[in-house]
């Protein structure tokens, strides 16, 4: 048996302002400030000596490869990146689209919120939630006051109305 994985589906480009500034200012932060800190550190572990058994010069150059591996990744990601930084026209407020907070009302009558924003951004305790999810997938589009279904993978199903809808930019 072989190490070949078959290759992740593509995400989607698309970000918010915010979002792309998070990911460009660890980008510099990894280029300009870390990786430096640990080439030094590399430097310093390999005047001591025998580099196969010094765990210091090891590490070091392990977390290189992490720091170019991220950084290479974030370079390559940030460059095909279609920012999204305003709403949409007064007319389309009610419809939900990418970086919509949206209310939405289940069967127990519990509120959630989430917004809804690029894979490279989620995050569960903001309430992010990624425009590539089932549930994203199944509300976007959709206007206020509409009810939509959603499957789960166990088979049941989970019925929600949607109460709000903000952009807030």
């Amino acid at each position: 048996m072989g190490r070949w994985r078959p290759p992740q589906p593509r995400s989607s480009k698309y970000i918010t302002a915010e979002g792309y500034t998070r990911l460009n200012e660890e980008l510099k932060y990894l280029w300009k400030i870390k990786r430096p800190e640990i080439t030094q550190s590399v430097k310093e572990a390999a005047a001591q000596g025998d580099r196969s058994e010094n765990a210091e010069y090891i590490y070091g150059k392990k977390q290189l490869r992490e720091i170019d591996r991220r950084v290479r990744y974030l370079s390559k990601r940030l460059e095909d990146m279609v920012v999204v930084d305003r709403a949409p026209t007064p007319d389309k407020q009610d419809t939900v689209f990418f970086g919509a907070w949206v209310t939405l009302l289940d069967e127990d009558e519990q509120e959630k919120k989430h917004r809804i924003v690029g894979p490279d951004e989620i995050d569960a305790g903001s309430n992010y939630i990624s425009m590539d999810s089932p549930l994203a997938q199944l509300i976007l589009k959709k206007q206020l006051g509409d009810e939509v279904c959603l499957k789960k993978p166990d088979g049941s199903e989970c019925y929600y109305e949607i109460t709000a809808v903000e952009y807030i930019y």
